[in-house]
């Protein structure tokens, strides 16, 4: 047992970029903020209205005397809903009013579909282009091409016009059955087309592929209610490969439904074990989840991918294994959510994500970070970047009182999120400002989406492991992104360009394939090339092999 506790934390060497160096832009999804994707039982709601029904009759005489007596027109029913807005912030960070308009659309993201044209599209140089029209959805069926620009969405031109992503899926999505007319620029003839909408299959394992004989790689980007079925066809598929070794990427994942991270734990654990425990003042809402059937990869060996943006369900799924010792948790401190939400339908069809209880893992430790700092309470991610926890675990600084073991005796600590067994600072030794700009500015994104164009054909009749393993990034191809890059206005810089050339070329052509395989293409192209976690944690199977032995 001695061996296990050197498991806890350590560390790889140090880097060399300070983080001034390199500043991260670290905006969290509203997913992860606000607790949107956090699913929960269906609970219906029991409360009795004693003991408030006064302080309701005074807000329905507030309301009513603003609507017959204020000296302008208001709009009543926009005033109860900031009146909502404004009580539930008293209460928790994830306690959330969700207009009616927005219902439909959260609830499609976590059943996995979305109502769309079924495309996939970018914004370059204030124009949309379709990327990629997705197998089976409408757009495909009429003929959508990758290359096409739309320039109108219903007789409104969109081009040029700096709109924005979210002002173009606004335009887009919409219900199944309803009908959207755009205009399409292709080879200089514009054509309009009237698309009928469709619901559209929206997979949550965005990339599964054997990384070599013996090991598998999952990438989740959130729990939604096809993940366990996705996640046992990936294992399925991978076993009668000759999968050994799983690693589960949870990185970026805000989260999702409660009982899909269940479910995964459960393949994953053996025998009838506790996976996660819910507590509240009322004791309808206490319940326990617990390991029920035999799953197909319960011995084999697995690493876990976490980081700051793992949130809610990741953070149960991260929590179940690492109490049970049945996996080594690799990467940095996750979020920090652990508080469940039960949807509330109103009467208007829109609906309140009320917490009603908060998650613990099987040692008893609390998931959710503490809130009683306010507006501390969002910007704990970029508080942490600051203070040097992103690239040392020692800045890391934990109470006795929050120290708990796992199943076979590892220290391991409570307070919020969970503190990997391994710790990977961020890596920023191949970053440079000329890199970040030509990213950010989309120079490289205008580069390989022409390329992509240009080559589709001989792209298209490629086999992806041929161009993993013979598909090479030219100087020629590099001197055409820093012209696209001067073009923007970033000005050549010999230097960091050397500096950050791996990282470049690994860019350029993980987003080249990405066009022609999708994310399943992308990830396989740049894990190896700047996801440091996912490249220390393959180093740590002989550390997972001591652990199974203890498991």
């Amino acid at each position: 047992m001695q061996s296990f506790n050197g498991l806890i934390i350590r560390f790889v060497n140090k880097i060399s970029n300070t983080k001034s160096d390199i500043r991260l832009p670290f905006i969290i999804a509203i997913a992860v903020v606000v607790g949107i994707f956090i699913g929960a039982t269906m609970l219906e709601p029991k409360f009795s209205i004693q003991g408030i029904s006064g302080s309701i009759a005074k807000f329905k005489d507030v309301i009513l005397s603003i609507d017959k007596n204020y000296v302008d027109e208001v709009d009543a029913s926009r005033l109860v809903d900031d009146a909502i807005v404004e009580m539930l912030r008293e209460l928790d960070p994830h306690s959330t009013y969700i207009p009616k308009e927005e219902v439909e659309r959260l609830n499609a993201q976590l059943r996995g579909v979305y109502e769309g044209i079924g495309i996939q599209f970018d914004i370059l140089r204030d124009t949309v282009y379709v990327i990629r029209v997705l197998e089976g959805g409408p757009s495909k069926t009429i003929g959508l091409q990758s290359g096409d620009k739309i320039i109108q969405v219903e007789g409104e031109i969109i081009a040029g016009t700096g709109i924005t992503n979210k002002g173009v899926t606004d335009r887009l999505l919409g219900q199944a059955g309803s009908e959207v007319t755009i205009t399409i620029l292709r080879e200089n003839t514009e054509k309009d087309y009237t698309i009928t909408r469709g619901t559209i299959p929206q997979r949550t394992i965005v990339s599964s592929y054997m990384i070599n004989k013996e090991t598998g790689y999952i990438k989740i980007s959130r729990f939604g209610s096809k993940t366990y079925d996705e996640f046992k066809n990936a294992l399925s598929e991978m076993l009668d490969k000759g999968m050994t070794k799983l690693v589960l990427d949870l990185q970026g994942n805000p989260g999702g439904l409660m009982s899909a991270a269940e479910d995964i734990s459960d393949e994953l654990i053996a025998g009838r074990k506790l996976i996660v425990s819910q507590k509240s003042v009322h004791d309808r809402y206490n319940s326990s989840f617990y390991a029920r059937k035999e799953g197909i990869f319960e011995n084999g060996l697995v690493i876990v991918l976490v980081d700051e943006y793992s949130a809610s369900a990741s953070e149960i799924v991260a929590g179940a294994l690492q109490d049970h010792d049945r996996a080594l948790i690799v990467g940095r401190r996750t979020f920090g959510k652990g508080l469940v939400q039960m949807p509330i339908s109103l009467n208007d069809r829109s609906e309140l994500r009320l917490t009603i209880a908060r998650y613990y893992t099987p040692s008893g430790r609390s998931i959710q970070k503490p809130y009683n700092n306010g507006e501390d309470y969002y910007s704990d991610i970029s508080s942490r970047y600051d203070h040097g926890e992103f690239f040392h675990a020692d800045s890391i600084k934990f109470e006795d009182s929050l120290k708990f073991e796992t199943a076979k005796g590892r220290t391991i600590y409570g307070g919020g999120g969970i503190m990997p067994d391994y710790f990977v600072p961020y890596d920023t030794s191949m970053q440079t400002a000329y890199y970040s700009t030509l990213r950010n500015k989309r120079a490289v994104r205008e580069y390989t989406f022409n390329y992509f164009i240009a080559h589709n054909e001989a792209l298209g009749n490629m086999h992806f492991d041929d161009f993993m393993n013979s598909f090479v990034i030219t100087d020629e191809m590099l001197a055409n992104i820093v012209e696209i890059g001067e073009e923007l206005g970033i000005a050549f810089n010999k230097t960091e360009f050397q500096h950050s050339l791996t990282l470049l070329k690994g860019l350029v052509k993980a987003d080249i394939a990405s066009f022609v395989w999708g994310e399943n293409g992308y990830y396989p192209v740049i894990n190896p090339v700047s996801n440091e976690i996912y490249i220390r944690a393959l180093e740590l199977f002989d550390d997972a092999a001591l652990l199974a032995e203890a498991y």
